[in-house]
């Protein structure tokens, strides 16, 4: 049986699920229930964006369909719970390529327009919602609303990082990116210190498209803030080579069968993790050519790699802070490490200055750090919340999709345009995080 769980593994909720098949259903049991209801398909976000406790969960994985493909100009249109691995077997091939994806290739098409997903190119293009031609949005008054930049402008604005509050995405077309190779040319490069990143990332922002760093959290002293700077390009060639090699990466090499004890991920087993990883480079720099899958998703080659966190699951943290506040980082940082609970998977990148469709998606000009706390109950959710004090000193916000903790107050300080948002929220649809942040604890 299906588990509906959010990829932390840390909540764990009571849900009624109604399973969506057809673009036609009326759903007409939302306007007579009394309980909210939120769309829910793979269950990659970290905390409780994709949960609603006591509620009803809209599972939309049986929204699996393509509708349309243009291969000449490389516009797509498919039902709401097509993935994108889905997405990627069908145009590969012909040589077409997303125009943004996030860190798994195993989350829907609706799910990356509600959290507005962005990836290791934001520095170039943005976010997904800004290649969002236009979508169907059901409502919870039996209306079907097709919003796009020139129709229905402020709910497709709302809806685009909107969190699935606004209603239902049915459909959607996106416009996809041209490529002529399944490889990507690639650089490793070590860096030992903050002000070394900021120095590659400023010389790589013009001449690759895809950049992030491996970040190492448990150093201290000179050492801190040392890790691996990855950039890439899609490596040029023939769309003819490109149909005869590509091959789709479809299921994980092997799976986690079961959660690993919790004393696995431990201070000591994550410091022995990051002076290996760092170490395995020998030198500076390093070139390669390989496939894109590896490059864009390397923990998807791990089936179900949140269970390594044991049963009491663990926590994503992600924040950003402005261009002009960058310097806070090396503070954050500080603090994470007089805590004593490092972070294995720590991903810095830089944010670029492209604005947001979305209305109240979390991107903003400077620098991300996303970073996992295995859960060791109280003593993480006090560090968590000392996190955000710092991330608002700096006039930054965390990212609702990675969020399980953050309270009402920090929210709304993160979040100023929350009031405007909520004006486009379907009165039927609900979640546990949009319940803690507007401050209703029972939520």
């Amino acid at each position: 049986m299906r588990e509906y769980l959010s990829w932390g593994r840390v909540l764990k909720y009571q849900h009624e699920i109604r399973r969506l098949f057809w673009l036609t259903d009326d759903l007409p049991f939302l306007g007579m229930t009394e309980k909210s209801v939120l769309p829910f398909a793979y269950g990659r976000s970290y905390g409780d964006v994709c949960l609603n406790k006591d509620g009803i969960l809209l599972d939309t994985t049986g929204l699996n369909r393509f509708k349309a493909f243009d291969a000449d100009r490389g516009i797509l249109s498919c039902e709401a719970g097509v993935s994108l691995a889905d997405i990627l077997d069908l145009i590969v091939p012909l040589g077409w390529f997303l125009p943004v994806t996030p860190g798994t290739k195993f989350v829907s098409v609706g799910g990356a327009i509600a959290n507005d997903v962005h990836g290791k190119n934001h520095h170039v293009v943005g976010t997904f919602g800004n290649h969002v031609l236009r979508f169907e949005l059901f409502r919870s008054d039996g209306k079907r609303y097709l919003c796009s930049p020139e129709e229905n402008v402020e709910l497709f604005e709302a809806t685009i990082g909107g969190m699935g509050l606004t209603g239902l995405i049915t459909w959607a077309e996106i416009q996809l990116k041209p490529i002529h190779s399944v490889n990507m040319d690639v650089e490793n490069i070590k860096f030992y210190n903050l002000e070394e990143f900021f120095s590659i990332s400023k010389e790589s922002d013009e001449k690759f498209e895809y950049t992030v760093a491996w970040l190492d959290c448990l150093t201290r002293g000179e050492a801190m803030g040392r890790g691996i700077f990855m950039r890439g390009n899609h490596t040029p060639g023939s769309s003819m080579s490109l149909r005869r090699k590509a091959e789709a990466v479809k299921k994980p090499k092997f799976s986690v069968p079961f959660a690993a004890p919790n004393l696995l991920l431990n201070r000591l087993t994550m410091q022995t993790f990051n002076n290996l990883y760092f170490r395995k480079q020998l030198s500076k720099v390093t070139k390669s050519k390989i496939h894109y899958d590896p490059f864009f998703y390397p923990l998807d080659a791990v089936g179900g790699w949140n269970k390594l966190y044991g049963n009491r699951g663990f926590f994503q943290y992600q924040f950003v802070l402005p261009e002009k506040n960058a310097h806070g980082l090396k503070e954050i940082l500080q603090l994470i490490t007089e805590s004593g609970m490092g972070s294995l998977l720590a991903v810095l990148k830089k944010c670029g200055a492209k604005t947001s469709r979305g209305l109240i998606s979390f991107p903003m000009e400077g620098v991300t750090l996303a970073l996992d706390f295995p859960n060791n109950g109280l003593k993480t959710r006090e560090l968590l919340r000392h996190l955000d004090k710092k991330v608002l000193e700096f006039g930054g916000r965390t990212n609702p999709s990675k969020d399980a903790t953050t309270d009402a107050s920090y929210f709304q300080e993160f979040y100023p345009q929350w009031k405007q948002f909520s004006k486009y929220c379907d009165p039927k649809f609900s979640s546990s995080f949009w319940r803690r942040v507007m401050g209703n604890e029972a939520n």
